[in-house]
């Protein structure tokens, strides 16, 4: 009975697969543009979260009845599940992608504001102090020190808010953002394995690939802050080009 079983798991696997291969050549063209539009609601999202991350992380190392209230409410944030704020923000926006943006933002403000707050927070004391007896303003010590020595630690947060949006990004699809979430909803609804299979392999491709990217440059800052790492392939032929 269990080689039957086999048997038939055996014959069925190459079945799916080249069920999945069809239906990834037979809408290249529209994976494509949906894999473009992903793209672009991630990114923009990540900008206008860094816009406001990060003068909130440096804002929270200031004071820290302050600093402790800014970390749990962006940590709140992160615990209302993405269906119900898209739904929250549909009266005031509607639907598409502004929703989509706006929640992603929210969502990214966790891991960029407590990151930046962490790296400002961990910079040498002695350091600082030798800026302050330099006569340093505490700006000049935020720009020339502080903020140069933390970029590691923020670009680690950037990383985990980046792969965190692309997952919440796909759903989405739901209120009518036009990405990688189409299709896995279409083939929810449809009983359609390929087209779940495949889209969902895009979506965590493509969290892989920011992840990488993100990580690449995260090291080029530790190596121009002289930490040691070991360094990526890509992180290595950057540095011999600008060499």
């Amino acid at each position: 009975m269990f080689g039957a079983h086999l048997t038939v798991s055996q014959s069925v696997a190459p079945l799916l697969l080249e069920s999945y291969v069809e239906y990834a050549s037979k809408n290249q063209a529209l994976l494509w543009d949906l894999l473009v539009n992903h793209i672009i609601v991630v990114v923009d999202s990540v900008w206008l979260a860094l816009l406001i991350g990060i003068p909130l992380g440096v804002v929270a190392t200031l004071d820290d009845r302050l600093g402790n209230g800014i970390l749990w409410t962006t940590g709140i944030l992160m615990t209302v599940p993405s269906i119900a704020l898209f739904g929250l923000l549909i009266p005031f926006v509607g639907i598409g992608e502004i929703p989509v943006v706006i929640a992603l933002v929210l969502y990214a403000q966790l891991p960029i504001v407590r990151n930046t707050y962490v790296g400002l927070t961990q910079v040498d004391s002695a350091t600082i102090k030798a800026g302050r007896g330099m006569g340093m303003t505490r700006r000049q010590r935020l720009w020339r020190i502080q903020l140069p020595q933390a970029v590691p630690v923020i670009m680690a947060g950037v990383r985990n808010a980046v792969v965190i949006l692309v997952g919440i990004a796909a759903i989405g699809a739901f209120i009518g953002a036009n990405n990688l979430g189409d299709p896995i909803f279409t083939g929810i609804s449809e009983a359609y394995p390929a087209a779940i299979v495949v889209s969902t392999v895009l979506v965590s491709l493509l969290a892989l690939a920011f992840d990488y990217g993100l990580g690449v440059v995260e090291q080029l800052f530790q190596l121009r802050n002289g930490e040691s790492v070991d360094p990526a392939l890509l992180t290595r032929v950057i540095r011999r080009s600008i060499a």
